[in-house]
């Protein structure tokens, strides 16, 4: 479970519904059935207009990964990568086709078995940028399905509290409410709008930045898995690729491997 993701959740729900309780408004108005109605059918009906079927179906699946901790270290890959090319610079090429067949990210691996098959250097950027390119657009996906359900949130509230606005004056006009009653009626309406600015910020926008977040993240990951795996296939220097990978990531990370890099080289010197 990703902590940021379920404690900014509840951290917002606490703020709005705890500063409604402050405020003295009272529970079974905020609790509107026929709003939630409106505002969630409609919003979700909506979305799945704007998108394909076979998107919409990936909808769950997309939502865990927003609530989902990623297991994502680059500096472990730049150690990999470098002792990849060490171990490449002493045996060849051919002696890392057994790291390969260990190695489970599955583009990590297809990366390092194309340079053992003695693939060339561009044939490999190509293949892995397209690689590359297709997971963003897949991500995208994901980012834009939670996005439309933050635009179209508020304004299906907006319809909601005009039908509820409607339906209270209508009521006035019949001669069948008194003030009070259109008061509480007309507050009631409000609701919808509530529900609909709420789930869009609280909820439907932050979960769509947030999968974009993860996916910039695991794309940069990527870029570090592709520069090494091309510094390899050139024959690089094993200090060359490290230096190459570790402008990749950021100060305090270059400072905890160099950290680990002197301890590593202490103990070998004992």
């Amino acid at each position: 479970m990703d902590i940021a993701t379920a404690g900014g959740l509840f951290l917002g729900l606490v703020g709005v519904f705890g500063g409604a309780l402050i405020e003295g408004v009272p529970m079974h108005t905020v609790f509107n059935f026929s709003a939630l109605i409106i505002v969630g059918f409609g919003t979700a009906g909506a979305t799945i207009m704007s998108f394909p079927w076979d998107s919409i179906k990936e909808f769950f699946n997309v939502l865990k990964k927003a609530f989902k901790k990623q297991e994502l270290d680059p500096g472990a890959i730049v150690t990999q990568l470098v002792g990849f090319a060490t171990k490449a610079r002493r045996e060849g090429l051919l002696g890392l086709e057994e790291e390969a067949e260990a190695i489970q990210d599955p583009f990590l691996k297809k990366g390092l078995q194309l340079v053992v098959d003695g693939t060339d250097i561009e044939m490999i950027r190509n293949i892995m940028e397209t690689d590359i390119a297709f997971l963003e657009s897949r991500h995208k996906v994901g980012e834009s399905i939670f996005g439309t359900f933050g635009g179209f949130s508020p304004t299906l509230g907006i319809i909601g509290t005009v039908l509820g606005l409607m339906h209270a004056l209508g009521a006035m006009g019949e001669g069948s409410s008194d003030a009070k009653e259109l008061v509480a009626s007309i507050a009631t309406a409000f609701v919808a709008t509530f529900y609909g600015i709420s789930f869009a910020n609280i909820v439907f926008l932050p979960i769509s930045f947030k999968l974009k977040q993860n996916s910039q993240q695991e794309v940069l990951l990527r870029e570090v898995m592709l520069e090494g795996i091309l510094a390899i296939s050139a024959g690089d220097n094993p200090r060359i690729v490290e230096e190459k990978l570790k402008a990749f990531l950021p100060p305090k990370m270059k400072l905890d491997m160099e950290a680990q890099k002197a301890q590593g080289e202490a103990k070998e010197e004992v």
